[in-house]
């Protein structure tokens, strides 16, 4: 644990308010001691619904890494992941995620994402936006295809 490293996240965020380039969230990705990506939220500047933070900063360590995966890197991110990114970063696998303020912190300014946790434990019939299963039989070749395929990069 390094406050450095999450200061430059919080500073990151601050910046990123005042760039007018998207929400107060910034994060560092850390490997040997060293940033080697930053990622701040251009949600409104990109028009991109996934390009929160510690996404963009996923992406950019996977650039410079040469890789798909984070292992011996530590995310620091000035907030609590909300449930997308934090997704994204168990698939990364870094080693150890640090986060500063609270997904409570982050309601109490207009980024709740309370919905979206009580969301993904609903069965699907009973989420807000209707989602509904078709053309299973015909999506399973995709899934044989992988299966026999015998040089594939399991991740």
């Amino acid at each position: 644990m390094n406050t450095e490293f999450m200061r430059e996240a919080i500073r990151l965020s601050i910046q990123n308010i005042n760039d007018g380039n998207g929400g107060p969230f910034a994060a560092v990705i850390v490997k040997d001691g060293k940033i080697i990506a930053r990622g701040t939220n251009r949600v409104t500047s990109t028009n991109d619904p996934t390009a929160h933070a510690e996404v963009v900063a996923i992406r950019e360590a996977c650039k410079v890494l040469g890789t798909f995966q984070l292992q011996g890197c530590e995310i620091y991110t000035s907030c609590e992941p909300c449930p997308m990114c934090l997704g994204a970063i168990y698939w990364a696998r870094p080693d150890k995620i640090y986060f500063a303020n609270t997904r409570e912190d982050a309601a109490l300014v207009g980024f709740d994402d309370l919905f979206i946790y009580e969301e993904l434990s609903k069965k699907i019939d009973h989420r807000k936006i209707p989602t509904k299963q078709m053309m299973r039989n015909e999506a399973l070749a995709a899934f044989r295809e992988w299966e026999k395929k015998q040089d594939k990069i399991s991740y």
